[in-house]
């Protein structure tokens, strides 16, 4: 006879048939529990459906009707719980094995700054979460804070996010795949990319090296001071490792893979940049690894050195700006011409007949550019306005 409610609720210990199959089993110690007994193939076997304190009659009935039907459509039921019971990885986890699986195929470590920027921005947030349960709003909520403030950096990290569950797709953490392109409609509109990187004007560099110099020094200070005595470019000071110098002759090679135009680039380094180099030489914790980085592994974020400057209550101005203030000044306050600071810059010509025919690096010129450059910029506040000497 079939069971009822009221023969659930009053079943003694025991086991008590529901109808094909469907059993209730009562323990001594009155836990009541649903199994499903099939028979396929000559093999018997029980199937748990859970406790009656969770599972009504009517749910225990239909549970034991969706398994038959599984069992006739030649499906294995208990393989499909294990799988199910599949651990899915947090975030994080999922987003360190992606970076691993993908790293070999980039071209240099300027990509290190993939799995850096996830580490700033998005893991302590989101890292231990499953990742089955990052979807288009928890991306809103990761890159609401800082859409705005740093919209190249924000852009870059929802591809990042894509490229994880991506992944994760491909690994069978996520049944189906996600799309992020409804990500954009959460946030507001970014506003339109200018055609150049704001630059602080020349004369106002030395006060701010000035302050640089005279605070505590850290990895990030002495980064911002380094890139702006050699007017490089940040991810060129960020990689840097101690195998590219050689203090004793003041030569930073730059190997091209690491150069935005391919080509090695040799910069003659100023007596202010040696020595800035000397004094983290003797803080290292390698002799071949990173020189800014506090570990000699792990590269400094690509915000540290604008965090610097946005801390000094400088708005707007990017360490690439730097650049363009060198170029300011060199063309301003000095008489070298146009071709050396250009290569001081690693710029190459647009005119590939020129180029063909102008092999010379200006090696010597540049050396003698990039001291006044870094004399210049240790030049007290007071006197950068008021010096107008122009270098030879």
């Amino acid at each position: 006879m079939a069971l009822t409610a009221l023969k659930v609720k009053n079943a003694q210990p025991g086991r008590h048939v529901d109808g094909r199959g469907l059993c209730l089993v009562v323990k001594p110690s009155g836990a009541r529990s649903w199994v499903l007994r099939m028979q396929k193939d000559g093999r018997r076997r029980d199937y748990g459906l859970g406790s009656t304190f969770d599972v009504s009659l009517a749910e225990a009935r239909d549970a034991a009707m969706a398994l038959r039907r599984q069992v006739r459509l030649g499906v294995d039921p208990v393989a499909e719980k294990r799988r199910s019971r599949r651990v899915v990885p947090s975030f994080e986890t999922a987003a360190r094995e992606c970076y691993e699986a993908m790293k070999e195929g980039w071209k240099n470590q300027r990509h290190a700054s993939w799995i850096a920027s996830l580490e700033n921005h998005v893991f302590p947030l989101i890292g231990a979460r499953p990742i089955n349960e990052v979807d288009s709003p928890v991306v809103v909520e990761v890159l609401s804070p800082i859409w705005l403030d740093i919209p190249d950096t924000a852009r870059r990290i929802l591809q990042r996010i894509g490229a994880v569950l991506d992944f994760a797709h491909i690994k069978g953490w996520l049944p189906e795949e996600v799309s992020l392109r409804s990500v954009r409609k959460g946030l507001p509109r970014q506003a339109e990319k200018a055609g150049h990187l704001e630059a602080m004007p020349y004369a106002d560099v030395p006060s701010l090296m000035h302050r640089l110099a005279t605070a505590a020094s850290t990895t990030g200070r002495d980064a911002l001071r380094f890139t702006i005595y050699n007017a490089v470019r940040s991810n060129e000071t960020r990689f840097a490792v101690w195998s590219e110098f050689d203090l004793e002759k003041a030569v930073w090679t730059i190997p091209g893979e690491r150069m935005k135009a391919g080509d090695t680039h040799v910069v003659p380094l100023s007596p202010a940049a040696v020595a800035l180099l000397r004094n983290r030489w003797n803080q290292r914790s390698s002799d071949t690894g990173l020189v800014f980085s506090n570990d000699g592994e792990k590269p400094i974020s690509d915000m540290t050195m604008t965090k610097l400057l946005r801390d000094d209550g400088i708005k707007g101005v990017t360490v690439h700006g730097f650049r363009s203030a060198f170029t300011d000044w060199a063309a301003e306050r000095t008489r070298f011409p146009k071709e050396v600071a250009d290569k001081a810059l690693a710029h190459k010509l647009s005119n590939k007949v020129e180029a063909a025919y102008r092999r010379t690096d200006f090696f010597d010129k540049r050396r003698s550019l990039m001291a006044r450059w870094a004399e210049y910029l240790e030049q007290w506040p007071s006197k950068s306005n008021s010096s107008r000497r122009l270098a030879e």
